[in-house]
C-alpha cells in the first residue's frame, strides 16, 4: 500500500459484470500478489450475472433446494466468506476490498464496523436514515439494504459487501436472505421511489469508503476483464 500525506492509499477497480466465479478468480488472484508482496491493496467493483452464494456457517445445503435456486435462471455457489444464503445480480454494487488489514491498522471486527459505516454514511447521504442493526449489514429499520460477508487470513480480507440499488428485489423472495426470519431486503430506489443506478452509486461509495477508513482511494472506471487481472 502506497502512503500520500498520511494517508494509506488504495485502487479501486471496476469489473463491470461478471459471473460469480470470474470475480472470485481475481479476488484470490489479488490474494497472490499482497500475500508475496507484490500486490496493492484493491477495492474490486462488480455486478454480478444473477447467483445465489452461501456461506461457511450455511453448512451442508439441501440438493433440492439448490435444484430449485437453478430453476429461476440463477447460478448457485459455495463460498467461504461469512454469512448465510444471499442474492447477487444487476444493479446491485458489490465491493470486493482485497486488504492486508496490517496496512489498514484495523482488526478484523473494526474492519466490517468499517464496511457498514461506509454504507451507512452513503445512505445518510442520500436522505435515508441507514444504521446497525444487532446482525451483520444495514438496515433501514426491518429493511436490509446491504449484505456484508468476508473472509479474512493472515490478515488478508477478501469478500466484502452488496449493496442493492436498483435490483430485482424479487429474487431475494425465493430465500431467507441471510438466514434473517421475520425481516425484509429493500434497494435504494425502492426507497428513494427512483432509479439510483450504480455508476450513480459509485463515486458516492468510494467518497464514503474514503473517509470512513481515513485513506485515498485511486479510481479506475474502465471495465476490467476477469482474465486481465488473473
Amino acid at each position: 500500500m502506497c502512503v500520500s500525506a498520511g494517508r494509506p492509499v488504495l485502487r479501486a477497480l471496476r469489473l463491470g459484470l461478471l459471473s460469480y466465479p470470474e470475480a472470485l478468480s481475481v479476488q484470490r488472484g489479488c490474494v497472490r500478489c499482497l500475500r508475496a508482496e507484490d500486490g496493492q491493496d484493491t477495492l474490486l467493483l462488480a455486478e454480478h450475472r444473477p447467483v445465489y452464494t452461501v456461506g461457511i456457517r450455511q453448512g451442508p445445503y439441501p440438493g433440492e433446494e439448490e435444484r430449485r435456486l437453478r430453476d429461476l435462471g440463477a447460478d448457485f455457489q459455495r463460498t467461504d466468506r461469512g454469512g448465510l444464503i444471499t442474492f447477487h445480480g444487476p444493479g446491485q454494487l458489490v465491493c470486493y476490498p482485497v486488504l492486508d488489514l496490517r496496512r489498514l491498522r484495523r482488526s478484523l471486527r473494526a474492519y466490517v464496523c468499517g464496511l457498514e459505516g461506509s454504507v451507512i454514511r452513503l445512505c445518510r447521504g442520500l436522505g435515508l436514515e441507514a444504521a446497525r442493526a444487532p446482525e451483520t449489514g444495514v438496515w433501514l429499520q426491518d429493511r436490509k439494504i446491504c449484505a456484508i460477508g468476508v473472509h479474512c487470513s493472515r490478515h488478508i480480507t477478501y469478500h466484502g459487501l452488496a449493496l442493492n440499488c436498483n435490483t430485482d428485489l424479487s429474487w431475494f423472495s425465493h430465500i431467507v436472505p441471510c438466514g434473517i426470519v421475520g425481516k425484509g431486503v429493500t434497494s435504494l430506489s425502492a426507497e428513494l421511489g427512483r432509479e439510483v443506478t450504480v455508476d450513480e452509486v459509485i463515486p458516492r461509495f468510494l467518497e464514503a469508503f474514503q473517509e470512513e477508513f481515513a485513506c485515498t482511494v485511486e479510481y479506475s472506471d474502465d471495465h476490467m476483464t476477469a482474465t486481465a487481472m488473473t
